[in-house]
C-alpha cells in the first residue's frame, strides 16, 4: 500500500476544515476527524476512511477502532494507484455497516475549487 501523496493530504484537511466549520450549526458534538479505523464487528468489516464525521468524545474512548454506528460519515479521496478500492469495495461497505453518508453527502457542502489533482501543477 502506498502512502498518501501531500496534495491527497490537504484534500483531506481542507474538506475537514470545512465540513468542522458546519458541524458547529448541525451537530456542534461532532468533528471531521482524519483516519480512525471504523469497524462493525457484527459483520466482520474494518475500514480505515480518509476522515470521518463523529462525536468528538469518541477519540477520548478506549481502544482502537470508532465503532462504525458512532460514524455519521466517511470521506474518502479516490487514490489514483487504486480506484477499484474506493469505488467498489468501501462503496459497498460503508452502508452495510450502517453509515449514513459516503461523500458527497448530507447537510453539508464542500467546495473543492482549491484542491489539487494528482499529476498537475497549478
Amino acid at each position: 500500500m502506498m502512502c498518501p501523496s501531500k496534495r491527497h493530504e490537504g484534500a483531506v484537511r481542507r474538506i475537514c476544515k470545512q465540513l468542522d466549520a458546519q458541524l458547529l450549526d448541525t451537530h456542534p458534538d461532532h468533528i471531521c476527524a482524519n483516519g480512525p479505523e471504523i469497524e462493525h464487528p457484527a459483520i466482520g468489516r474494518m475500514r480505515r476512511p480518509d476522515a470521518v464525521v463523529i462525536p468528538e468524545a469518541t477519540l477520548d474512548e478506549e481502544g482502537l477502532a470508532v465503532d462504525a454506528t458512532q460514524v455519521l460519515a466517511a470521506v474518502e479521496i479516490v487514490s489514483p494507484s487504486d480506484p477499484g478500492n474506493d469505488y467498489g469495495e468501501k462503496l459497498a461497505d460503508y452502508p452495510a455497516m450502517g453509515i449514513p453518508h459516503y461523500m458527497p453527502f448530507g447537510p453539508w457542502t464542500v467546495e473543492t475549487s482549491e484542491f489539487r489533482r494528482y499529476g498537475r501543477d497549478g
